[in-house]
Parts: structure tokens; C-alpha cells; sequence
């Protein structure tokens, strides 16, 4: 019986060690800005600006999302198939 294999191919792209690098220094600067130890005094706008205070902070969420799904964990799919 000769059986045969099935090799599907993978859509991803491989990552480099220096993107996994980046990735991950990424990640690091995310949730320090995000968990913000220095109470408010350094922020790239301040969070008493009306309407516009967490823009900041949103934008780092996302490249924090943005990190870890280059990483391989995709916590918000919005494409499904």
C-alpha cells in the first residue's frame, strides 16, 4: 500500500530572530507605558486633555496587539474563514 502525504503549505511568512527581537522589546514598552510607574509625569499627551488624553494610550494598546500577534498569538481576529 503505498500511502500518500499531504504537504500543505504554510501562508505565514517565517520570522527573523531580529523581528521576534523587535517584537518582543516591543511588548516590553507597551506594558511599562501602559502600566505607567511614573504616575503621570511622562506621557506622550497628557490625560487631561479632553477627548484626546488616551489616544495614547489606545495606540500603544494596539502595537501591543500588534506585537503579539507577529508573535504568533492573535488575541483578536477579526478576519475568521
Amino acid at each position: 500500500m503505498d500511502k500518500k502525504r499531504i504537504i500543505v503549505k504554510s501562508s505565514k511568512k517565517p520570522r527573523s530572530l531580529f523581528g521576534v527581537f523587535l517584537a518582543i522589546i516591543g511588548i516590553l514598552f507597551s506594558l511599562v507605558y501602559i502600566i505607567n510607574p511614573t504616575a503621570g509625569i511622562f506621557e506622550i499627551l497628557p490625560d487631561n486633555i479632553p477627548f484626546f488624553g488616551n489616544i495614547d494610550e489606545a495606540g500603544v494598546t494596539y502595537f501591543l496587539f500588534m506585537c503579539l500577534r507577529y508573535l504568533g498569538l492573535d488575541l483578536i481576529p477579526f478576519k475568521k474563514k
